[in-house]
């Protein structure tokens, strides 16, 4: 196989010989790979794999074909077009998936779309459904939500009858979110005249998180999921005291295999109907051929783009 690999804070694509699954898992031939901000920390050395994992081929996630199975696992999982989380490895023409976290990738659906699909959309439902206990009736603020996540969350919180507002650092993609589903489209200065919110997304930081702390409403909860801009926040204790706020972060990766097995299960049973008749899209800013890969790092780590970064390593 080829695959990406971090050596000494640099991105290289080698050759390494096919992995083989564990008694429960499949092997995918991934046609496409999500880029993230994990990817971008990792390659600096901030953010290793967790423990099982491959320790320098980065890649939280993927789509593409099993094309092998573990000794436990059904034969009927080969030829499956699916997606999946993974700890790590899935910038690379073939990854080790645990079958429990596979995701089938409905029929008409493109793969290379789908490489996008599962951080973004399992981590926005996890932190909105399982962690914030979404309701229709929220008012919801999400931060970044031109960014992969972002885009993801809005999607799923105004399918679900939420009233999304969602934030960005310039205008310039506000009549994309707004077809997207998004009731209002803010930026970041424009924050403090909203009315009162019951969620907050932060994607983030605490340029945002300092904001819009000051437009909670009674009970409000807070989910921080990114701190691109920044990890320490100015917050005001009196404020959370007196909306009775509750604020929690989550991350997927490092969770055990038991835990993204239930965060992908929950997914799939959210998920799926509405991925398969188009009304939850992966939105994709660019492609790039995995060679490509510290030109997509770079594209990656700027600002302005709408949606998700993803390699082709099978292009």
């Amino acid at each position: 196989m080829i695959a990406v690999v971090v050596v000494d804070g640099r991105l290289d694509v080698v050759e390494r010989p096919n992995p083989l699954p564990g008694p429960y898992d499949v092997v995918v031939e991934v046609a496409a790979a999500g880029v993230n901000a994990a990817d971008l920390l990792q390659r600096s050395g901030r953010y290793p794999a967790p423990p099982g994992w491959p320790v320098d081929v980065p890649g939280l996630e993927l789509a593409g074909i099993v094309v092998a199975v573990g000794d436990a696992v059904n034969e009927d999982h080969l030829g499956r077009r699916v997606c999946a989380i993974v700890g790590g490895g899935g910038q690379a023409s073939h990854c080790v998936v645990p079958v429990e976290h596979l995701i089938d990738v409905p029929d008409g659906i493109d793969l290379v779309a789908a490489g996008g699909f599962a951080e973004a959309f399992l981590t926005a439902h996890d932190a909105l459904v399982s962690q914030a206990s979404l309701d229709s009736a929220d008012r919801v603020l999400i931060s970044g939500a031109a960014g992969g996540v972002g885009s993801a969350a809005l999607q799923i919180a105004a399918r679900r009858g939420a009233h999304v507002i969602a934030v960005t650092r310039t205008a310039q993609f506000h009549d994309e979110l707004r077809r997207l589903g998004a009731a209002q489209t803010v930026t970041l200065d424009e924050v403090p005249s909203l009315e009162p919110v019951d969620l907050v997304l932060e994607l983030v930081g605490a340029p945002h998180l300092e904001i819009a702390q000051r437009v909670l409403a009674p009970h409000a909860r807070v989910v921080v999921i990114g701190v691109g801009g920044g990890a320490r926040v100015d917050l005001d204790l009196r404020t959370i005291m007196s909306r009775r706020a509750t604020i929690t972060g989550s991350t997927l990766r490092a969770r055990t295999r038991d835990e993204k097995a239930a965060v992908s299960a929950r997914a799939r049973e959210d998920l799926e109907t509405d991925w398969s008749r188009g009304a939850l899209r992966v939105i994709l800013a660019r492609t790039f051929d995995l060679a490509e890969v510290s030109a997509a790092y770079e594209y990656f780590a700027r600002p302005g783009k709408f949606g998700k970064v993803v390699l082709r390593p099978n292009a």
